[in-house]
């Protein structure tokens, strides 16, 4: 059975978080689970990132809408999961932008929005967070000529070759 497109969504935006955690003040993302809250209700989130030294968490959700924008409400439904679970914020992913007042509940309530884009894999992404564009590209590639290869660790050489290739 395929995996379903949003499932697939929240895979690659929780590795991808996790790849890029230090740019989110976060030491590693851990993935969907289930959080209690002082409600006494039970949360699943998408994913859970963990502040660096271990210094409180962050809520991730994703949300793969292609064709509407999330509004206040909803973001306004994740700003109260992170208040009852105890979380220090929260960030959304999505491939929108979004809309005017999402933006002014999530900016009040320390919610980090960032966007990927819909068909996004581990390997091929465009992820945008503030003023940063992370770019994932993969394919083959052909090299013709000479290749010098040189493996380096702390600055001294491991072993070199140089190789006719055509």
């Amino acid at each position: 059975m395929a995996t379903k497109e949003w499932k697939k969504y929240e895979e690659v935006a929780q590795y991808l978080l996790n790849q890029f955690a230090e740019s989110f003040g976060l030491g590693v993302v851990e993935g969907k689970q289930i959080i209690p809250g002082q409600s006494g209700t039970n949360w699943e989130i998408d994913a859970k990132g963990i502040k660096i030294n271990n210094e409180g968490f962050l809520i991730i959700e994703c949300r793969r809408y292609r064709e509407s924008r999330l509004n206040q409400e909803s973001i306004a439904a994740i700003a109260y999961r992170i208040k009852d679970t105890g979380a220090d914020g929260g960030i959304v992913v999505t491939p929108l932008e979004l809309q005017k007042g999402a933006k002014k509940v999530a900016e009040y309530e320390g919610i980090q929005h960032v966007i990927l884009d819909p068909e996004s894999t581990t390997t091929d992404y465009i992820l945008k967070f503030l003023q940063k564009i992370f770019i994932g590209i993969s394919g083959k590639v052909t090299i013709t000529g000479n290749v010098n290869v040189q493996v380096m660790h702390d600055g001294g050489f491991i072993h070199k070759k140089d190789e006719n290739k055509t």
